[in-house]
């Protein structure tokens, strides 16, 4: 939909005016014949209708164009009255800079932003209504350092609160040190593990280390022996020589 043509100041050319909702152009595309509508306007016709709404020329999304820029200029100088004229702004500005007027109006109804309020308010009147809203939350002024709304004054009790806290956190605490004591044993699990899988494995490089010795050692013993056998063998031989 368009901007109300009933907020503009003097005259407004019937060429700046959407084709369906008859209003100022928001936001405007152009179709190939020339007639320009508001973005929304003409995309709701288009999922009915395949046609200009003026001439009934066929026209698809894809067709659509930005408004030529001399009619962009005169779109944007056009100048209009605030939407929150009835709440007492007087602001006229042009339509280009309306929406970042609007953003900041004084006179525009925002939420109040404490929770659980449902109150509308003008900007220059949220701090007083915050001063004073029901909803709004403050620190116990008995030092208990809770905060409180002001509906629950008559509720609150800084004892059965402060008790409340101390429960949380106990129970806080509890989990943590059980979180605490699990990630230990699991870690203690795993270096156990760990250390099995190491002992196991110097086991068998230690009896792989025996077994080379055993062999080493029957070699030793194969080789003496030889040894013995050859020395014998060289006296046999020296006995012979001197018998001849």
């Amino acid at each position: 939909m368009g901007y109300d043509i009933e907020r503009f100041v003097g005259y407004v050319n019937e060429g700046l005016l959407c084709s369906i909702c008859r209003d100022v152009l928001e936001d405007p595309l152009q179709a190939p014949c020339e007639h320009a509508f508001c973005t929304a306007c003409i995309h709701g016709w288009l999922v009915h209708h395949s046609n200009c709404p003026e001439d009934r020329q066929m026209i698809d999304v894809s067709l659509l164009r930005p408004l030529y820029r001399y009619m962009r200029n005169d779109l944007n100088r056009l100048q209009l009255h605030c939407k929150n004229r009835e709440y007492g702004c007087e602001m006229v500005c042009s339509l280009e800079s309306i929406d970042r007027h609007e953003r900041e109006c004084e006179y525009s109804q925002i939420p109040c932003s404490n929770a659980g309020c449902t109150v509308q308010i003008e900007r220059r009147n949220l701090d007083g209504h915050l001063a004073v809203c029901e909803y709004r939350s403050r620190e116990c002024p008995n030092g208990c350092g809770y905060t409180i709304l002001s509906a629950e004054d008559t509720q609150h009790n800084c004892v059965a609160e402060l008790r409340t806290e101390l429960e949380l956190l106990r129970s806080e605490m509890i989990c943590r040190v059980e979180e605490a004591k699990h990630e230990m044993e699991s870690r203690l699990d795993s270096q156990r593990r760990h250390m099995v899988q190491k002992e196991s494995i110097l086991q068998n490089e230690i009896e792989e280390l025996k077994s080379q010795m055993s062999r080493m050692m029957s070699d030793v013993r194969s080789l003496m022996a030889a040894e013995r056998q050859h020395r014998q063998e060289l006296e046999q031989a020296e006995l012979e020589k001197r018998e001849l």
